[in-house]
């Protein structure tokens, strides 16, 4: 165990805890979040929103901090999806999120227990830009938040980020709120009828499948067994960026940026397979 997560674990305070809150609808999240390899719940939150429940994570072993798991497993959803991918995350210590879409760097911001702000104000217009929020009204909001306010914990500010984002849809089920014990955020999620368990099957081409069925004919060029250029230049994307990060997630036992980068390989690896299997006329 790193000195690092050494000192967290020792620390008491709130257990560290996390949502992943995708911005698109459950059956286009499950294939994707099956990826990772990791055992979560699914369910719908709000409209055009999902939120996945993580049943376990590095962090409640004391391996690795909670924020930079959520960060790693955020950008790994959404480097292989047209979707943005919201962490919210919290520990003994700090609150915060980490909002990844695409290739663009991700965005955060952290706040200290007490609600102390520890974060760029910069980092909120970027994440009003990328989310579609209103640039003066839904900004102003987002400033407040980074203000000093005795009233307001870590709590309060991530709560209040999810009350800005109802206006583009988001409605999280009763009960599932930042800072709340990871066994209360599953038995609400377990409870609920449309909730979907997430866990890797062991199987490619079935992943291969429902990824085909959740990506419509708007993403069908992109996707590996195409045939169309663009699947190409995306593979030879995801390889230059995924060789980096997989690297760095190795050298600092990452698992978070590590399954980012190995998710990447992954995605680029098959279509460079997929080529030699399929040579072209």
């Amino acid at each position: 165990m790193s000195t690092e997560a050494t000192s967290r674990a020792g620390r008491t305070g709130p257990a560290p805890g996390a949502l992943l809150l995708c911005r698109a609808e459950p059956d286009s999240v499950a294939p994707v979040a099956r990826l990772l390899r990791e055992r979560m719940l699914l369910t719908r939150a709000g409209q055009g929103w999902s939120v996945l429940v993580p049943e376990g994570g590095p962090w409640l072993r004391g391996e690795e901090p909670v924020d930079r798991v959520m960060t790693g497993w955020a950008t790994a959803l959404a480097v292989g999806a047209p979707w943005a991918v919201l962490a919210l995350w919290w520990d003994a210590e700090r609150g915060g999120y980490t909002l990844a879409s695409g290739f663009r760097r991700p965005v955060g911001y952290i706040w200290l227990t007490n609600g102390t702000p520890a974060g760029e104000d910069e980092a909120m217009r970027t994440f009003a830009a990328r989310l579609g929020l209103d640039p003066v009204l839904d900004v102003q909001s987002l400033d407040r938040l980074t203000q000093p306010d005795p009233a307001s914990d870590a709590r309060a500010r991530l709560r209040g980020l999810l009350a800005i984002l109802t206006r583009v849809g988001l409605s999280l089920p009763a009960g599932l709120a930042p800072g709340e014990p990871a066994d209360r955020l599953r038995e609400v999620v377990r409870d609920r009828p449309d909730a979907v368990p997430i866990e890797w099957e062991g199987g490619w081409e079935t992943v291969r499948d429902e990824l085909q069925v959740a990506a419509g004919r708007r993403l069908t060029p992109w996707l590996p067994w195409s045939g169309d250029p663009k699947a190409r230049t995306l593979a030879l994307a995801q390889l230059a960026a995924g060789l980096p990060l997989a690297a760095w997630g190795l050298r600092h036992r990452s698992a978070g940026w590590l399954t980012a980068g190995t998710l990447l390989l992954a995605h680029g690896a098959l279509r460079v397979l997929y080529d030699l299997s399929h040579p072209r006329d």
